[in-house]
């Protein structure tokens, strides 16, 4: 396989996962906003927060010189100016579709076409907080149905492996920078609600979407040590780390034939020094002050494994997003 088709599968499958988690975080807190007062809804909700996890704080204030609900939904759903933009998403992913429509199953190709389509055609008036809504939900539903075909018709060769690896990779890197920003917020608003911080791990869960299946595993408390354990070292939630990290691996294991060649070792090396601190025995014995630098930590090492990725099947390595 071509590197240039490799690179469009890859930032393909980035892009399609980026839309989807970037389209529920700011589903989440437009949802929180809703169900709360007008008078609440800045004040209770922590909408830096957001821009944080989605994009950047200091790239929003040069944008925009007012604060206000409606420039950031812009920022975060539509702006052409954020490449981590929900519309942004749609419009690499599909365009890294259309270059591999020879590789992909047409079903694929024709979902982010059709988003596209309709997107670029969409006209949402300012405040329709509603029909925002309905395009993130949109967003969801298009991702959802992608991986459903990549599942069904996609045979397991090269094509398949890189568009698995760099699915979990940003899943992975997603799940940390949600963790990091709220550990960061945790522990600067320390004494909420009597210590438990319980609105920021609340919120961990929902924008990963797995406060249902914390809850079956502790009910019914909602412990900061938990939350964190759970999506950071669970092997059986598909958006913890571990059980992110675990998949790449074996991805690159069977696009690699499970040998271990010239060009390929630094690529193991680093998964290796990676996961030999990622082990629930080192996660438990953390304090929960120390969280922070440990997710600071497997950010950088997170970097390091996507851009020794590239270097080794000669992907284009584009300027840095969230």
């Amino acid at each position: 396989m071509l590197s240039r088709v490799a690179d469009s599968l890859y930032w393909m499958s980035r892009n399609i996962e980026r839309a989807e988690n970037n389209a529920r975080v700011l589903g989440v807190q437009l949802i929180q906003m809703l169900e709360a007062s007008s008078e609440e809804s800045l004040a209770n909700h922590d909408w830096e927060t957001v821009i944080e996890i989605c994009g950047s704080l200091q790239e929003f204030n040069q944008l925009y010189d007012r604060f206000t609900v409606t420039n950031i939904i812009d920022y975060l759903a539509f702006s052409e100016d954020n490449l981590s933009s929900v519309l942004n998403c749609i419009k690499f992913a599909r365009e890294n579709a259309r270059t591999t429509r020879d590789i992909i199953p047409n079903d694929l190709f024709e979902v982010w076409n059709d988003l596209y389509l309709e997107s670029s055609r969409m006209f949402i008036p300012e405040g329709s907080i509603n029909e925002v809504h309905s395009f993130l939900k949109q967003v969801k539903i298009a991702s959802l149905t992608s991986q459903g075909v990549i599942e069904s018709s996609m045979s397991r060769g090269v094509p398949y492996r890189f568009i698995k690896i760099a699915k979990w990779l940003e899943r992975a890197e997603k799940t940390a920078r949600i963790l990091n920003v709220l550990s960061e917020k945790s522990e600067k608003d320390a004494e909420r609600a009597d210590g438990t911080n319980y609105y920021y791990w609340r919120s961990a869960l929902q924008l990963l979407n797995g406060y249902d299946e914390y809850l079956k595993k502790y009910p019914p408390r909602m412990n900061e040590k938990d939350v964190l354990t759970f999506l950071l070292s669970d092997e059986a939630f598909p958006r913890s780390i571990q059980y992110c990290m675990d998949h790449v691996r074996e991805a690159i294991i069977a696009l690699e034939g499970a040998r271990v060649s010239h060009y390929s070792w630094r690529m193991y090396a680093a998964l290796d020094l990676l996961m030999e601190e990622f082990n629930e025995e080192h996660i438990n014995s953390l304090q929960v002050h120390e969280f922070s630098s440990f997710l600071d930590n497997f950010q950088d090492r997170c970097n390091d494994i996507s851009l020794i990725f590239s270097q080794t099947y000669y992907l284009i390595e584009p300027a840095s997003v969230p």
